[in-house]
């Protein structure tokens, strides 16, 4: 399955009418939210999906985006259950405002994609096809995003291609924050730090939307603006980090990646700086481009690989503010960067993990990968 996504122009009309069957959606949700919560406090059991569909008849969506929306309600549902079950904190989904309602979801049925998007029941709408789709389509789902462009999502289904034949090298890579990834041949890639080129525009914009009336033209105007800065740093990101994934997986047949637990590393502290490099992302893009381009991508326990010397394999402590990694067993100098990509390398080639080219990435036992990546958080906030 792969998603291709297209910037869509409606006319001014289709807008309104987006933006009407948003308002519908929002209201749709809020309503079946209220019934469950009823029925569950009064008979402490949920409704079922037939009697939610009922909500549907009345509602004025198309049929297929309120049977999807049902859906999206029960798995929220559901997936509350199982975090209580595992004794975790959690409560109801959130009843929803017209903001934070802003995709319709067809899950078969009711578009058709040709010169134009024709979309049950707003008509053609112009849109710009940059590349191909090569499969069967699927799904779609039209998306507003806070500028206030619109996008539409296809998931199609493809054929799984053959894949071509890759004679680099293997590679190990230690993510980190000072320095974006240090490679186990001696080359690094600098953190571009995106966040922090445009801090001083973007605090501008949202000192400018703090001092605006809740409600008025001007606080919608300035809002925009905060949108607008917020997505020209999401767009840097994905660009360098599509850019740079792509360039690793065609050019070596083995990929060594920490698995890191970097929600619960930001979580922790540094978390800005830490969803900033994008590491999650980055390992998510390595490992759903190299099926295709030949590549094998393994992830490794990251305990003690900045720790541990890589040539003799002592472990050998080091304070935070340490860059360099001196082994007194072994004579070994080397930037504790380096060496903990070397050890990445080597603990990918031993066999101890296993391959992950499919895309989906390993889930991380509670704890391994946090407090060592720390290390590197403490250096990136002293320069």
């Amino acid at each position: 399955m792969r998603a291709y996504k297209f910037r869509i122009y409606p006319s001014r009309e289709q807008e309104r009418k987006l933006k009407h069957h948003l308002w519908l959606e929002k209201e749709l949700w809020n309503e079946m939210l209220e019934f469950t919560k009823e029925i569950y406090s009064a008979h402490g059991k949920f409704p079922t999906k037939k009697t939610l569909r009922s909500f549907c008849k009345n509602s004025e969506l198309y049929s297929q985006v309120g049977q999807e929306l049902v859906r999206r309600l029960i798995c929220a549902i559901w997936r509350m259950v199982e975090l209580r079950k595992q004794r975790k904190e959690c409560g109801f989904p959130r009843f929803k405002s017209f903001d934070r309602m802003n995709s319709l979801n067809y899950p078969q049925s009711g578009f058709k994609l040709e010169e134009k998007l024709n979309v049950t029941p707003f008509g053609p709408i112009s849109i710009i096809k940059h590349r191909e789709i090569g499969g069967i389509v699927k799904t779609l789902a039209i998306k507003r995003e806070p500028t206030g462009k619109w996008f539409a999502t296809f998931s199609v289904e493809t054929k799984g291609k053959t894949p071509k034949p890759n004679t680099g090298s293997a590679i190990g890579i230690d993510l980190g924050l000072k320095t974006f990834a240090a490679f186990s041949d001696g080359t690094m890639i600098k953190n571009p730090r995106h966040l922090r080129k445009h801090e001083e525009r973007l605090a501008h914009f949202q000192r400018r939307l703090s001092r605006k009336k809740k409600g008025s033209m001007n606080r919608r105007k300035t809002r925009l603006q905060v949108a607008r800065a917020y997505e020209k740093i999401a767009n840097s990101r994905m660009d360098f980090l599509h850019k740079t994934s792509t360039k690793l997986v065609n050019s070596h047949s083995l990929i060594a990646l920490e698995r890191l637990a970097s929600q619960e590393m930001a979580k922790q502290q540094f978390g800005k700086s830490i969803n900033d490099a994008g590491w999650g992302m980055f390992a998510r893009m390595i490992a759903y481009k190299a099926e295709e381009a030949g590549c094998k991508v393994v992830f490794v326990n990251p305990k003690n690989t900045s720790q541990e010397c890589s040539n003799c394999h002592k472990i050998v402590r080091k304070g935070l503010s340490v860059r360099i990694h001196e082994c007194p067993h072994c004579g070994l100098v080397l930037d504790r960067d380096f060496n903990a990509a070397k050890n990445i390398l080597k603990r990918a080639t031993a066999g101890i993990a296993g391959s992950n080219a499919c895309g989906d990435l390993p889930s991380s036992p509670s704890g391994q990968g946090i407090s060592l990546k720390q290390e590197e958080a403490h250096d990136f906030s002293r320069g």
